[in-house]
């Protein structure tokens, strides 16, 4: 093919390839909206890529109507040189067609079309996501969502409903006073979790609800969470036990986790079996990230009685945290060890003791003290082998000088 020479205003100064929707930023360069969009979201100082001028990351970007239509022309000019055409942009999305959708929400003949709608345009561009965030779509579906909810009224377009509140979601001020304000907001996504007819795939759905509740859990204060009822943990923890999908389970264990540190919720966590479906779910070797969910996790609910004995009732627990300690990551090594010190240092009974003789958890400390760990995790190890050496000062795994240096 005939080599043909682009004309060098056509080109994007971003991208170094045509324009196919130019805008004009204020220092009168213009760019390619999708490159100079992206620019301006993920630079760290918003400057004008040509001339280093500072640029506000909200920045107006003009249409230029005129290089576009010079551009399309030369590119059907060139169509038999292998030069695609390029289509007319579609306007930016207003701020009033969204408010008029979220409005429809409102009309029962309407929402079902609404929510589509609203879908669609939140899928297509991060601009319309931008947009619509301005516009309170998020608020609106989850007032949305609360209506369903305190009417028993399961729609068809669930699904679509729960995907705009993940892509639309902030941690704006409205929303924050939409999730703090009352609890109709987490007990309408608790009701998606339950419900066994949903009219499309199950999976899918109530992951969304998942990914939808860390996010309100992200924001919650407080006064919300020490309120989250028995039926939120029972729903939650259940998904543990399913493992409908990877990234289902990985945002249950997000969810625990920041409900985690109020006592009253550690007690309901442990009423729902949790810390053995954690341990069996660890002893399937899941990749790291959900490794250091697991551990973080099971090192919170240690903290307290009623884990440690529901901890100890498994009977591969204590293993499975010394096995996995040096393995995965610092991360875990740190919940590991944290473990075992909770353990050792409030549930130590003569049968603990021994197992963790047996099953080398002993051991395990004695290497973090040796491996290169962070020195506050090597001193909590030592503290540890501390508690009990006139238990383990027999034990072969025991290193002499632990014992005669570091004496009680």
């Amino acid at each position: 093919m005939e080599e043909i020479e682009v004309p060098q205003y056509f080109l994007c100064p971003v991208s170094l390839q045509i324009m196919k929707d130019p805008v004009t930023v204020l220092t009168g360069i213009t760019y390619d909206r999708e490159s100079i969009e992206q620019w301006l979201k993920t630079a760290k100082k918003t400057t004008c890529p040509v001339t280093k001028q500072p640029l506000p990351r909200d920045t107006d970007l003009t249409p230029n109507h005129t290089l576009l239509r010079l551009i399309q022309a030369w590119c059907i000019a060139n169509a038999k040189y292998g030069i695609d055409t390029i289509p007319t942009p579609k306007s930016p999305l207003k701020k009033s067609h969204v408010l008029g959708l979220i409005g429809d929400l409102g009309v029962d003949h309407l929402c079902v079309i609404a929510v589509k709608k609203l879908e669609a345009l939140a899928k297509e561009n991060e601009r319309n996501r931008k947009c619509m965030e301005g516009a309170g779509v998020a608020k609106g579906m989850a007032l949305f969502m609360i209506r369903c909810f305190k009417e028993g009224r399961v729609i068809s377009v669930l699904e679509e409903a729960l995907s705009i509140l993940h892509l639309t979601w902030s941690q704006s001020d409205e929303i924050k006073g939409l999730v703090n304000e009352n609890h109709d907001f987490i007990d309408s996504l608790t009701w998606v979790l339950r419900l066994s007819e949903i009219g499309s795939d199950q999976v899918v759905v109530k992951t969304k609800a998942l990914l939808v509740l860390k996010q309100v859990m992200e924001v919650a204060k407080t006064r919300l969470l020490e309120r989250l009822k028995p039926e939120f943990f029972k729903e939650i923890t259940g998904f543990l036990r399913k493992r409908i999908s990877q990234q289902a389970t990985k945002s249950a264990l997000q969810i625990l986790a920041e409900a985690c540190p109020w006592g009253r919720n550690r007690l309901k966590i442990v009423e729902d079996n949790t810390v053995f479906q954690l341990i069996e779910l660890e002893l399937e070797k899941p990749d790291k990230n959900m490794s250091e969910l697991i551990f973080n996790l099971l090192a919170k609910l240690c903290s307290c009685a009623e884990g440690r004995a529901q901890f100890l009732s498994h009977a591969g627990g204590i293993a499975m945290v010394s096995k996995r300690i040096l393995r995965v990551s610092p991360a875990v090594d740190e919940r590991g060890v944290q473990i075992l010190s909770s353990i050792s240092m409030f549930s130590a009974t003569d049968e603990v003791l021994l197992e963790m003789l047996t099953v080398a958890a002993v051991t395990k400390l004695c290497m973090v003290i040796q491996a290169d760990c962070a020195a506050h995790l090597k001193e909590r190890a030592r503290e540890t082998l501390r508690l009990h050496s006139s238990v383990w000062n027999d034990s072969p795994c025991i290193a002499v000088y632990l014992l005669t240096r570091y004496q009680r």
